[in-house]
């Protein structure tokens, strides 16, 4: 999957979609991220590393109930909130491989300082540099004109007027077409030029005064799931339109939800090999089924926050997990690293890497971790997932939710409590549902309405934990070097190092199982680690297998070390805190300068960047380098200080 970063709730502007009726607002809620898909399989296989937003599979918007609002409304501040939080001894993050000093500094103050580029099937680092449709051979047989030729029924003056309503530009809210040749041929090519060369218009026939107009009008969002509509598609032409999507803080799901509601066709239309986190500046690979370049390419004209471009038409679409990783640039506001200390962070992290540990974002931000319903799913103690995930609780939570717990807590009644939810679509909401079709004796069905990623992201972050657990009790009992009774992957499968063995590998070749019915364990004593571990929770590591079949735990292999590839750094020194210190694909297309750094600036910024295999987390890197907390419990006190 892809990676995304800690989200800390720093300031940062969001823009709008043209379309959207959601105002521009300080960002500051960390989401709680989804699953990895690397568990999903049948059997055991090696774990590939991501980006840090560990989910190889789109979720939806409100996936996690237990994700912070806003709550100015209590009057709690954000920091208050975030003191019921995880840190990460929490879940067994609790070593380093490196031996320099650490020091401080602030991730993500601006979106823009956490910017992501996937690496393609092919090994390559995807950029936004092209914006030109791609020219084919003429292919438009008569009697089925193409969209290029629909659009020559409009008048110059019409296209200005169109594209000025689609702009949300036109006061009068419609651009009226007289139709003075009154047939039906006429009438509904007109209706085709401007829904295909518009997106986000709709159109109707009105008669005034005796006389026809075709009426464009606004109508993205109102009418966004319409069916596809159908234009004659060329036979050498292939069926996907491939392109790079370019975005700034808005996630995968949210783009291509706003993408469809101008195109006025379904978001399953859209393929794509991960998803990106929101606060972030991001570019991958999508494709459509169907849809034209020209129409993609006019999205560019009223979409602020996007921009599509690199477009190629292929016969297959794209599939979660094709690509190879993504590439980071990173920024590292107000450090107090020394150019020593920095160099030989950063040196390090080259040269050794970091502990391929799983992300705090994998654990949730809330009183109630997501591992605790993970290991109360697999004890099949289902009373105590609904508590959990139902009861009311401390920290940053929407207003709504907080109102639906208590009624839930008093009453016990789920209709009562989903009538507080004004969105449904969310965890709490999908359970109340359930709850209120089957009844309470039934929690099992009623938890099978929550979409399959999301009940699984909690047995993936139970078992997350454990791997987090016991590689640092790997660590600390071995070190950084192979021993033996290490486990090696070879031809895909686990193989246990003997003595002599471990004296030909490296920490580097050494991976560590999640645990599940299909993996073996390491034969030194880290290996018993496990068994102490589920045990205590009352699992037996014997016997993985759930009597619903979704929650079987295969298990899985994960490397212990990543060492990042591409790697470079420098130390910036600035004076305004609200300046991009990162010259993105967008800005290199607008033809607009770098970022000039004052080097007597009182602001100091490590920019970094490297490449990381898909399944790994960015922030774990970054961890290493500054040797800090990246959990946003610990972020926030930070940013608190640092804004103060």
């Amino acid at each position: 999957m892809e990676e995304s970063e800690a989200t800390v709730p720093t300031p940062g502007r969001e823009k709008r979609a043209c379309s959207e009726d959601e105002p521009a607002h300080i960002a500051k809620r960390p989401r709680v991220q989804g699953i990895d898909s690397e568990n999903g399989g049948v059997g055991p296989k090696p774990v590939q590393e991501v980006e840090d937003e560990p989910e190889q599979e789109g979720s939806e918007e409100e996936e996690e109930g237990a994700e912070p609002g806003e709550t100015e409304e209590e009057g709690e501040t954000f920091a208050d909130m975030m003191k019921h939080g995880l840190t990460e001894l929490d879940v067994g993050i609790l070593e380093f491989v490196s031996k320099h000093e650490g020091f401080s500094g602030i991730l993500k103050e601006r979106y823009s300082d956490f910017v992501v580029n996937e690496i393609n099937r092919e090994g390559k680092i995807v950029h936004l540099d092209d914006l030109t449709v791609p020219v084919e051979p003429e292919e438009t047989p008569r009697g089925q004109p193409e969209e290029e030729v629909q659009v020559q029924v409009l008048t110059a003056e019409q296209k200005q007027q169109l594209e000025e309503l689609q702009l949300l530009k036109n006061k009068e809210g419609n651009v009226a077409i007289e139709v003075l040749d009154d047939t039906k041929e006429k009438r509904t090519l007109l209706h085709k030029a401007v829904k295909t060369s518009y997106p986000g218009l709709e159109t109707k026939t009105e008669e005034r005064d005796g006389r026809k107009f075709i009426i464009a009008y606004h109508a993205a969002g109102k009418k966004a799931l319409a069916a596809p509509r159908k234009h004659s598609w060329p036979k050498s032409r292939g069926s996907f339109c491939h392109c790079v999507l370019y975005k700034e803080n808005k996630d995968t799901m949210d783009a291509i939800n706003v993408l469809s509601k101008f195109l006025r066709v379904r978001p399953n239309l859209f393929s794509y090999m991960g998803t990106k986190d929101k606060r972030a500046i991001t570019v991958q690979e999508i494709a459509v089924l169907k849809i034209s370049a020209e129409r993609l390419a006019h999205l560019n004209k009223c979409l602020m926050n996007f921009r599509l471009g690199n477009f190629s038409y292929k016969k297959h679409p794209l599939k979660l997990g094709e690509l190879q990783g993504n590439h980071f640039t990173v920024v590292i506001r107000n450090i107090s690293g020394t150019e020593e200390q920095v160099t030989q962070a950063m040196t390090s992290l080259r040269d050794i890497g970091f502990i391929n540990y799983y992300g705090m974002q994998r654990f949730g931000t809330t009183a109630v971790p997501t591992y605790q319903v993970g290991r109360a799913i697999l004890q099949n103690n289902w009373a105590e997932v609904m508590d959990l995930i139902l009861k009311p609780r401390p920290g940053a939570e929407k207003g709504y939710l907080v109102r639906c717990r208590e009624e839930w807590a008093a009453s016990q009644d789920p209709e009562a409590a989903l009538k507080k939810l004004p969105v449904k679509r969310c965890v709490e909401g999908q359970l109340l549902r359930g709850l209120s079709m089957y009844g309470k004796n039934n929690i099992i069905t009623a938890f099978g309405l929550i979409p399959r990623n999301n009940r699984l992201m909690y047995i993936h972050s139970y078992q997350s934990l454990v791997w987090n657990t016991m590689v640092s009790r790997r660590l600390q009992a071995f070190g950084l070097k192979s021993v033996k009774g290490d486990l090696v992957l070879r031809a895909g499968s686990a193989h246990v190092l003997t003595e002599e063995e471990a004296e030909s590998h490296s920490i580097h070749d050494v991976v560590m199982p999640l645990p599940g019915f299909d993996v073996i364990y390491p034969t030194h004593h880290v290996g018993e680690g496990y068994r102490e571990m589920l045990k205590a929770d009352n699992l037996d590591i014997d016997n993985m297998r759930h009597k619903v079949r979704d929650y079987s735990l295969a298990g899985a292999y994960r490397r212990i070390i990543i060492r990042p590839k591409d790697v470079s750094w420098e130390v910036i020194n600035y004076d305004d805190t609200r300046i991009s210190l990162v010259h993105t694909d967008l800005e290199k297309l607008d033809n607009k300068p770098p970022p000039v750094f004052n080097k007597e600036g009182k602001y100091r910024a490590l920019r970094m960047e490297f490449s990381l295999p898909s399944s790994t987390y960015a922030t774990m890197a970054i961890r290493e380098v500054l040797k800090m907390d990246t959990s946003i419990k610990n972020q926030t006190q930070l940013n608190t200080t640092w804004l103060n």
